[in-house]
């Protein structure tokens, strides 16, 4: 081989090495980045040295990324993350709606943050951050101007339903200059008559907190109760004592000890109490140290407040399920808690009377205001249609069911009329594409049968046609379908594999199931007010935030878990332990403490 076929071969193999080395520098960075932003590092994370220790450890070749690499890495995917999304939102034919929030930083600073929430092309309810944006000064005034800005820049400024707004007096003149600025570009339907909608957090919030002051010293001895048992081996044992010799208790229940007071923390920590009630009330016979045992009048309490919790747990966990649920079952949810204000309201303890009297009050200013928003949704779901609002408004108060359900319906043609018109010009549709001219020949034959179907499906909609009857007239004339048969039905997917029948109200339905009833994030449950985020994130300028947001949002669908130490959402088990470390031999045969650790405060 000569000296210049030599020189060729090493030269294409330097070049080829190079070119691995570059591709492990690249895959490196997007590994570090990816961590940063999953686990919500600081950018100089890897720069620590015990970290890069670590990594000579492991490697003595390895060269971890700088922040600033990682910074501009990031940056880079905000811009291509943000031109997917973007896109995204132009090509669906549905609206979305929007959540606002307000962030504050530790100087103070306050940051709009911006969600939107639609229904994708795959008929996929999606819940997207799109700004966390630096607002200076935080009056109403200006929040409107930066929002209208936003919504511009990202091209959305005509296709917005809703926006749903914690209740303040601040937030009510928002909302309104954001309904004029909008309207004037024609960028809402019916005059904005559906844009506002209230956050539902704020009531829950009053009514649980009105709820806890009644049965606040109950749950006190109960919370000192089972620190009592379970802060000393000798009182553990005589508590297991107790349950043997009481009897007839479910000693496989576990005893939950709540460390916030969440909705879901407190019914927990009660409900388990309940079933240890006899074992409580006998434990002084044992112990003579026991002193805090809820008298019978509080047992009873705390029995009709658990049932009165229960539907405030139920739709936390519905809340925390999911990035947000679908309004029809937001309706369903919200009814059930007027049910139990109104059963509460004919209680025979006049205390439990009072409050909810009190709470009565508080809901009504909201149900009143949202309550037929909430009904439109719960028609859409071939589940429930008109019957069953028929059903829940009866339960409530039968002398205005009529007059309810006529207002649903006036509202929901009124909707309909705007989709109808505007959707028989030219924009994009949702369309189920045909593939037969993608089958092979031996396949056609066969789709080509349905050819035969042809002439009928004319003279349906010929019929159709004349008999006058438009899509939505047509939706509420078929049957309900059979909740014990379709319980857990998508009922996003049941509008995409109707849409060719509906194609209209198959748009309206996905924008009516997709707004949110909260402004508050899946799993916060009803916390209220500006949030807080951590020191790290104060000391790094206005657009890295929002570029460090979003694009954690967008890639790994999280929120910030800012001021707070990473835990798990599971309670911790804590079977008889003693000091929190030893376990007893046969603790699969003994109760159980479990400690809740983490309620999602921020």
């Amino acid at each position: 081989m000569s000296g210049e076929q030599v020189t060729e071969v090493t030269s294409q193999e330097n070049m080829e090495f190079d070119n691995e080395v570059d591709q492990r520098e690249s895959q490196s960075v997007d590994i570090c980045a990816s961590m940063i932003l999953a686990h919500d590092l600081p950018f100089h994370f890897f720069e620590q040295e015990v970290i890069r220790k670590y990594s000579e450890f492991l490697n003595p070749n390895t060269v971890t990324p700088t922040k600033n690499v990682i910074e501009a890495y990031v940056s880079h995917l905000y811009s291509k993350e943000k031109l997917k999304l973007k896109q995204e939102l132009a090509t669906i034919p549905n609206r979305i709606s929007l959540t606002f929030d307000l962030w504050e930083s530790c100087t103070t600073e306050t940051y709009i943050c911006l969600t939107a929430h639609f229904v994708n092309a795959n008929w996929k309810l999606n819940s997207k951050l799109l700004n966390f944006r630096l607002v200076y000064p935080p009056t109403g005034g200006e929040m409107c101007e930066r929002i209208i800005e936003l919504l511009n820049d990202w091209g959305i400024e005509k296709k917005i339903f809703s926006l749903t707004l914690g209740d303040s007096v601040e937030n009510d003149i928002l909302q309104e200059q954001l309904k004029t600025q909008l309207g004037l570009q024609n960028g809402l339907l019916c005059d904005g008559e559906f844009f506002h909608v209230h956050c539902f957090a704020r009531v829950l919030s009053l009514i649980v907190d009105e709820g806890l002051k009644l049965v606040g010293d109950a749950a006190y001895k109960i919370r000192e109760s089972i620190w009592f048992v379970r802060d000393d081996n000798n009182r553990r044992e005589k508590f297991k004592e107790c349950v043997e010799k009481v009897g007839g208790v479910d000693s496989s229940v576990r005893l939950y000890l709540n460390k916030s007071m969440s909705v879901n923390s407190i019914y927990l920590m009660l409900e388990s109490a309940l079933k240890y009630r006899s074992v409580f009330e006998s434990l002084h016979l044992y112990d003579d140290n026991y002193k805090l045992c809820p008298s019978v009048e509080e047992w009873k309490r705390v029995e009709k407040m658990c049932a009165f919790l229960l539907p405030f747990s139920e739709i936390a966990n519905m809340i925390n399920g999911t990035t947000h649920p679908t309004s029809n079952l937001c309706f369903l949810q919200v009814w059930k808690v007027q049910c139990v204000l109104v059963e509460s309201l004919r209680d025979e303890d006049e205390v439990i009377k009072r409050m909810a009297g009190r709470m009565m009050s508080e809901f009504e200013k909201y149900w009143e205001e949202y309550s037929v928003d909430l009904a439109l949704g719960a028609v859409l779901d071939p589940r429930m249609k008109l019957s069953t609002l028929a059903y829940c408004y009866s339960k409530l108060d039968p002398s205005t069911c009529e007059q309810k359900l006529q207002q649903v319906k006036r509202k929901l043609y009124m909707l309909f009329d705007e989709y109808s018109s505007k959707n028989t010009s030219s924009g994009p549709k949702r369309i189920i594409q045909d593939q037969s001219s993608n089958m092979p020949l031996q396949k056609k034959s066969k789709s080509l049968s349905h050819s035969l179907f042809d002439e009928l499906k004319v003279h349906h909609q010929q019929v159709v046609t004349q008999t006058g009857k438009s899509q939505l007239d047509i939706y509420l004339d078929e049957s309900d379908l059979d909740f014990r048969c379709y319980e857990d039905m998508d009922v996003l997917q049941w509008w995409k594999s109707n849409n060719n029948r509906f194609p209209d109200l198959s748009i309206l339905a996905c924008d009516l199931l997709s707004v949110p009833i909260t402004t508050v994030a899946s799993d916060f449950e009803f916390c209220m007010g500006s949030r807080v985020f951590n020191k790290y994130k104060d000391r790094m300028l206005p657009m890295s935030v929002e570029t460090r947001m979003c694009t954690r949002s967008w890639l790994f669908n999280l929120v910030c878990n800012d001021g707070e130490d990473d835990g798990d959402d599971d309670f911790e088990e804590m079977t008889n332990e003693v000091d929190g470390d030893e376990k007893m031999e046969n603790a699969s045969n003994d109760y159980a403490f479990e400690d809740d650790d983490n309620d999602g405060d921020d």
